[in-house]
């Protein structure tokens, strides 16, 4: 056990929405790479059976937990819920993580070793865009709008932070402790911009660690113009907001 925690150290929150041909791939993968962790898959009432596949092995591994929501409420809110559940039981360390094979377990060890060393970062991100770190097998085109997002909300927001959208992450517990949850109203993936500038509006440390970031081979993509333009709105609007206090 990781003497960062209560009863476990880490812990992995995966929200699932469709993912019934991944799940049954990624946790044994990411059990097998990290051991030491826990997981928590918050499942979105899945019409596929992704809640009861993980039911399946929460029964069979006691590292596995599951919160079934009762309807599709977007990536926001069931990391949130996911967020408040770990708290809760006691983790020192809380993990984000796609369910879609897009990040590989071995990055997400090397990120906790940097979280649990000497530094002992407030945020640790898996990063795309710094040296070390790239996508592979991704669309030019979204590669494309991923770059510009990134770049528009670093603009925005003044952050030196290189993966602005970055969805693979450790947080230090207190840093969660520290976030008025009931505040972060994103829905879609402009939510990990939204956590972001909360951790470096208080001053907090975040580390960027190189990772390869991999296309899916399963399932489809949950990324549409909606998703999009949520995010474009949000950190305009955001970053007016940072503009008017400077001034």
């Amino acid at each position: 056990m990781d003497a960062v925690g209560g009863r476990a150290g880490t812990i992995v929150v995966m929200p699932t929405y469709q993912e019934a041909d991944n799940i049954g791939v990624i946790l044994p993968q990411l059990l097998a790479c990290c051991p030491e962790v826990d997981v928590l898959v918050v499942d979105d009432n899945s019409p596929d059976g992704t809640g009861a596949k993980a039911e399946d092995m929460a029964k069979r591994d006691p590292r596995v937990h599951v919160i079934h929501r009762q309807d599709r409420r977007g990536l926001g809110p069931a990391y949130v819920q996911g967020f408040r559940w770990a708290l809760g039981h006691g983790y020192g360390l809380i993990c984000e993580m796609d369910m879609d094979g897009s990040h590989r377990p071995q990055d997400l060890a090397r990120m906790l070793a940097v979280a649990r060393g000497k530094a002992h970062p407030d945020l640790v991100i898996g990063s795309r865009r710094v040296r070390g770190g790239c996508t592979q097998h991704w669309p030019w085109y979204r590669d494309l709008i991923s770059r510009v997002g990134s770049w528009y909300a670093r603009t925005a927001l003044g952050s030196s932070v290189r993966d602005m959208t970055a969805g693979l992450r450790v947080y230090r517990a207190d840093v969660l402790r520290r976030i008025d949850m009931r505040r972060v109203r994103s829905s879609g993936y402009v939510f990990q911009v939204d956590m972001l500038r909360r951790v470096q509006a208080m001053g907090l440390s975040v580390v960027e660690v190189p990772i390869v970031f991999v296309e899916r081979v399963r399932g489809s993509s949950k990324m549409d113009v909606g998703i999009v333009l949520e995010a474009m709105v949000q950190v305009t609007l955001w970053g007016l907001e940072r503009l008017t206090h400077r001034n």
